[in-house]
């Protein structure tokens, strides 16, 4: 006899990885039918639950579901769609609660980030309160690298690769030409609030004279003056500069310096691109010819570089999820743990979704260097493992043979459309 149903969700930005950490929790629950009966993905994330678009993953053969170790992006859909707090608007929650139970919906499993897990833990928390028997448990996702109680998450280490390499890369075409053509170049990556992406292409630079010669972290104030002259040095002594900047540096007063005025769906301040506006100040202020390349969806999409580590760490938590709520426990996230040593160890260990919910994680200070524009060997040590490992996709006729699900596979509605 089967157990009770699971619902499994995608949310917010996407990774490299996300869906091997599906088919990890998918698999999970595959191995023990008498705890787990159907598992049913919620297509467009979270909005899938709330609207009864639910996709039965069992009609999916073992086969099609391994394309998801290797595939981008959301197998199921995402979504940025953040759920109010319970008193602002209890009729969602009590709207989840009442599409799980008509399906037989006993597991909630919520994969994403800082907003995911605090959605995940009020799920728990109204579950409780109204009666209703539902283990909550959420499944650690952002390239962010931000989520408190684990050592890195999975998403990260990935794009970590990804942005090492580009700057690397980059750096050579850059040094070939700086004679006589461009003498910077500014490279924008991803990171709010905190800088782990931006440090990352710090691994790039084995010397001083490596790019990127400069990287700019939101942990820090942007001081434009100082910048400037920084840039000037490096042009001098190197005959250009590579410079990493992340999307969330800001001024001293607390402006993002690419705030476009606008907000997204999770409330976030909108940027507008700090690349172009330190390019329009370095060929304003210092005549320097510059190009600059924004890494946006590039970055977390680039699953041909996968890092093997980051892999192997996005299946174990969505393995883990699917085991910790079979041993009954609720409201947690499976953490990586890093192991002591010289050699680097990980596990997975469980944390209280209460000790993750809107916990950021910034870079601490003594990963940056007292000029504030590099990554000391602290840092090094720290992101090195996590970028370890190829895991290359199949190809076909030259690129990668990535598969889209069929997501029309959704489950009969049961109840009336919400309101």
């Amino acid at each position: 006899m089967s157990g009770r149903n699971a619902f499994y969700a995608q949310s917010g930005g996407v990774t490299s990885v996300i869906n091997a950490s599906a088919w990890g929790l998918i698999q999970g629950c595959r191995a023990r039918p008498d705890t787990f009966g159907t598992v049913y993905a919620g297509r467009e994330g979270i909005i899938g639950a709330l609207d009864e678009n639910l996709i039965d993953t069992s009609k999916f053969l073992d086969d099609t579901l391994e394309h998801l170790l290797w595939t981008p992006g959301g197998a199921f859909g995402s979504c940025r769609y953040k759920l109010k707090g319970i008193e602002q608007n209890r009729t969602e929650y009590e709207r989840l609660i009442e599409v799980f139970d008509a399906h037989d919906i006993g597991y909630f499993f919520y994969n994403g980030g800082n907003d995911s897990m605090d959605t995940a833990h009020k799920v728990s928390l109204l579950a409780s309160e109204m009666g209703y028997p539902l283990t909550c448990i959420g499944i650690p996702k952002t390239i962010d690298n931000d989520l408190a109680a684990t050592d890195n998450c999975p998403g990260f280490g990935s794009v970590a690769k990804y942005v090492a390499t580009s700057t690397a890369e980059a750096g050579y075409d850059i040094a070939s030409m700086c004679g006589s053509s461009t003498k910077v170049f500014i490279m924008e990556v991803m990171g709010r609030h905190a800088g782990w992406i931006a440090a990352a292409a710090g691994l790039a630079s084995e010397r001083a004279e490596f790019p990127p010669h400069m990287i700019l972290f939101p942990e820090l104030t942007f001081d434009a003056d100082d910048f400037l002259n920084e840039v000037d040095r490096c042009v001098a002594d190197y005959g250009y500069c590579v410079v990493v900047a992340s999307e969330g540096i800001a001024y001293a007063d607390g402006t993002f310096v690419a705030e476009s005025g606008v907000k997204d769906a999770f409330g976030h301040a909108q940027l507008g691109g700090v690349a172009p506006a330190l390019a329009k100040l370095v060929g304003e202020r210092t005549g320097h010819k510059y190009h600059y390349a924004i890494a946006d969806y590039l970055q977390r999409s680039a699953r041909h570089i996968a890092s093997k580590t980051d892999l192997d760490q996005a299946i174990a938590v969505g393995e883990a999820a699917a085991r910790y709520a079979a041993e009954g426990l609720q409201g947690v996230m499976p953490a990586i743990i890093r192991g002591d040593g010289d050699s680097y160890t990980w596990s997975i260990q469980p944390a209280d979704l209460s000790d993750v919910a809107n916990h950021e994680k910034f870079m601490p200070r003594d990963f940056i260097t007292d000029n504030g524009y590099a990554i000391t060997q602290a840092a090094r040590d720290y992101l090195q493992p996590l970028i370890e490992g190829e895991c290359f996709p199949p190809f076909k006729d030259g690129l990668p043979e990535y598969q889209r699900l069929d997501l029309e596979r959704l489950v009969a509605r049961k109840l009336a459309p919400r309101a």
